[in-house]
């Protein structure tokens, strides 16, 4: 799946370009949406069928926990299977970063710095370097190293994240190993902001987007679209994770709105509805664009409809759309490409508004069950 960057005006920040597995990041590439697996890693059945759903959804690159020998052990099994480039997320351990190394994995999360002994870091870097792995330098600031929060006070967190990523990127480049990917998330959106502005100044590394421990479906996609979406909107970053509590597939549907709100991916569903202000004069328009909303969710092809309840906004907005409808007063217009197409009673106008649309979709040689509600 391809995120294309359809903004003329949005300037990225230049970063140098690396490979998860055949997944291009940075440089002139377009921002690539990753998740992270919930379930054990040990159980590659139920990885594996996690990992197929997120790539149904619109993921392009998954991490997975690796806590044990154990689960590095069965990496080899999930990369063979996985339809996505896989990440393995190491903590302090050496022994399992080498062993994920050795089963094939694209890409590791690891902050040298922590593994502590300077031959154990050695031998995971240069064996990471000869097979050319990339490292993702991950800081957390809830898990800062005390060291730097002494330093740099309360106030100055963001300034702590960087420091502590910087002394680990120098790890790895003194070991010349420059396949590097940086992550500063935080659960406070301006910690968030300001850490990633000030390493994007340092160094032209691809930097991974998130904020951390966002919270629930509501609350936590919320924060993440301020965080990622600020950052993007100023060219900072170059792959995103929103991180939700639950089913890490609603993490997806997030992801993709963040870019395509901001006219960085040209793919799926692009809804046009009124808030339903006291204006609103169509029966039943709420579950019209409810029912939209839900018929096209996995649609690929790009498309904007319109669905609109009163005659102020919705011509215009109907119009401007690929396919729409305007209604009002018992009756309602059906738009296609800017000009009127029919004009129909209102109970007619939802099965009327599908039908065309699967038209289109099958024009374009897609297949999708629009044509019923």
């Amino acid at each position: 799946m391809t995120f294309l960057v359809s903004n003329p005006k949005y300037k990225r920040r230049k970063s140098k370009k690396l490979y998860i597995g055949n997944v291009p990041i940075g440089g002139d590439s377009p921002v690539v949406i990753q998740s992270m697996t919930t379930t054990d890693t040990r159980d590659v059945k139920s990885t594996l069928h996690q990992i197929n759903e997120l790539k149904e959804a619109g993921c392009e690159i998954v991490r997975v926990a690796v806590p044990d020998k154990e689960a590095a052990s069965k990496l080899g099994e999930i990369k063979k299977q996985s339809p996505l480039p896989v990440i393995s997320d190491i903590h302090f351990d050496w022994r399992l970063a080498l062993e994920a190394i050795k089963q094939g994995v694209d890409g590791l999360r690891l902050n040298p710095g922590n593994i502590g002994d300077n031959n154990r870091v050695k031998e995971v870097v240069n064996a990471a370097r000869e097979r050319k792995i990339p490292i993702r330098i991950g800081v957390n600031a809830g898990s800062l190293d005390a060291k730097w929060g002494s330093a740099y006070g309360a106030d100055r967190v963001h300034e702590a994240m960087v420091a502590s990523a910087l002394e680990h990127i120098k790890i790895l480049e003194d070991l010349n190993h420059d396949l590097i990917k940086i992550s500063l998330k935080a659960s406070d959106v301006p910690v968030m902001l300001e850490a990633y502005r000030l390493m994007a100044e340092k160094v032209d590394y691809p930097l991974h987007l998130g904020v951390t421990e966002a919270g629930t479906p509501k609350g936590g996609s919320i924060k993440s679209a301020v965080g990622i979406g600020a950052l993007l909107s100023e060219g900072i970053g170059d792959t995103i994770r929103v991180s939700l509590t639950g089913d890490p597939v609603n993490e997806i549907e997030i992801a993709k709105a963040i870019l395509k709100s901001l006219g960085l991916k040209n793919e799926g569903l692009n809804l046009v509805s009124c808030p339903s202000c006291g204006r609103m004069e169509l029966n039943g328009f709420e579950e019209m664009a409810k029912t939209v909303e839900e018929k096209l969710k996995n649609l690929k092809m790009p498309i904007t409809v319109a669905v609109m309840g009163c005659v102020v906004n919705g011509p215009g907005e109907s119009k401007a759309a690929d396919i729409g409808i305007a209604g009002g007063n018992g009756k309602g217009v059906i738009y296609k490409k800017g000009e009127v197409f029919k004009v129909l009673p209102e109970k007619e106008l939802l099965d009327a508004l599908l039908q065309e649309i699967d038209n289109m979709i099958k024009e374009q040689g897609e297949k999708l069950p629009v044509s019923s509600h």
